[in-house]
């Protein structure tokens, strides 16, 4: 690119109509010039060729990404990584924001997925190492889009559990069981005091437990426990399938007795769980396979928060993420990034409700709670409820016991002196 050129990708905030652009922070390393190596990025998302041989005309004025912000230093001992093929020169690491117009794709999640996370962005001249730290989307962006249907308050509504975190459980063995046999596991769960049992992100619909009959089967249950204990119950049936078969799927569940749906969010698709989303007549919640794939090195990819975003958009009531401690292999402030995707404000987008997970017990609560510093999060153990060795409903109790010590601001260690089940969930998950 000439000088003239490398200028046409570059903008001040005040010269331009924020609400036209989404933003796009992106921190790179690159072989050469930095600020030909963002024009490059503005370009290539963009434009590209943006004016035809022999043809007086620009489109980069209209089209035309372009990086508000840029800051770079130097790297005398290379890229971070080794990249085979990577272009040869001075490495800078380079941190810009890029405002992309929207209207070169519209409210459409393929496209807007193609302009920035695609070919432009992750194959960019001189740019052998990127990521995508954040998006955020103006107004006239966001009100095409539904977002949430139920949203945190609207959960909390079905539930009538205010004050505090929303208590899941992922029925454990999660493959495996038939339909009674699973159901009973969920319904003893919910007399322990779990608001929702659901099934694990490999469990859909399978011969050895169809959806439909465990959808009835967890259905009798969930209502069982409901009159059991005076208090709402959900049971969240994971209805992840080909995206012909979503809408189809969905009223099988919700008929036979689901009163909310899990979508494993990338594989489907997010185009097709907002096609589900205007359909659906129950919380949606999402989880996270394959997101790994794309956002485990600080140095490559997309950050986690980025999908977290887009989930809320195309209308997830709940996103259950990687969470704290060594087993989900994600740092605390990643982590913490994605909560706050949830539950700050997106302009007319309803807040969704956070839910980090992994390896959880009673042993953690006090550990999450502390970290995201609010009690608007699921929390959501496994094991910990179903692989407590007094059983799950006493695994679901120990849960509840962790929380009303936390609430009342006794030492949980403490407060097991007096209670057997939490007793019993500190010291077989306590060293976790």
């Amino acid at each position: 690119m000439t000088p003239d050129d490398i200028e046409g990708f570059f903008a001040k905030r005040e010269d331009l109509n924020l609400e036209d652009y989404i933003e796009l922070d992106f921190d790179f390393e690159c072989a050469g010039d930095p600020r030909e190596a963002a024009a490059h990025l503005g370009s290539e998302q963009s434009t590209a060729q943006w004016r035809r041989v022999g043809v007086d005309e620009d489109f980069r004025p209209r089209f035309a990404a372009k990086v508000l912000e840029l800051q770079s230093e130097p790297r005398p001992n290379g890229f971070s990584i080794a990249v085979e093929c990577a272009a040869k020169g001075a490495v800078h690491a380079v941190r810009v924001t890029i405002a992309h117009p929207h209207g070169n794709f519209g409210p459409k999640i393929p496209n807007l997925l193609s302009a920035v996370c695609g070919e432009g962005v992750f194959f960019s001249p001189g740019i052998p190492l990127i990521r995508l730290q954040d998006i955020r989307f103006p107004d006239s962006f966001l009100a095409a889009f539904q977002g949430p249907q139920f949203g945190v308050s609207g959960l909390r509504e079905v539930l009538q559990a205010f004050d505090r975190p929303i208590f899941f459980g992922v029925i454990k063995p999660n493959i495996g069981l038939a339909a009674e046999p699973f159901a009973e596991l969920g319904y003893q769960s919910w007399l322990g005091g779990l608001d929702i049992a659901k099934d694990d992100e490999m469990l859909a619909d399978v011969d050895w437990c169809p959806l439909g009959e465990r959808a009835a089967a967890l259905g009798d249950a969930r209502r069982r426990a409901e009159a059991e204990t005076g208090v709402p119950k959900i049971y969240l049936a994971n209805i992840t399938d080909e995206v012909d078969r979503l809408i189809e799927l969905h009223d099988l569940a919700v008929e036979k007795g689901a009163n909310a749906l899990l979508i494993n969010a990338m594989p489907v698709g997010l185009s097709g769980v907002r096609m589900l989303r205007k359909h659906a007549k129950v919380p949606l919640i999402a989880h996270f396979p394959f997101i790994a794939a794309f956002s485990r090195l600080s140095g490559y990819g997309i950050h986690s928060r980025v999908f977290t975003r887009l989930q809320r958009l195309v209308g997830f009531d709940v996103v259950i993420m990687p969470g704290f401690g060594p087993r989900m292999m994600t740092p605390e402030h990643e982590v913490l990034d994605c909560v706050r995707a949830c539950l700050e404000p997106m302009g007319p987008i309803k807040p969704c409700l956070p839910v980090p997970g992994g390896s959880d017990s009673a042993a953690t609560l006090e550990g999450v709670y502390r970290k995201v510093g609010s009690v608007d999060f699921g929390f959501v153990p496994g094991r910990g409820v179903f692989g407590h060795p007094m059983g799950p409903a006493a695994g679901a109790a120990s849960i509840r016991q962790a929380w009303d010590a936390i609430a009342r601001g006794i030492a949980v260690a403490d407060h097991a002196a007096s209670h057997k089940e939490l007793a019993a969930a500190l010291q077989a998950f306590g060293g976790r």
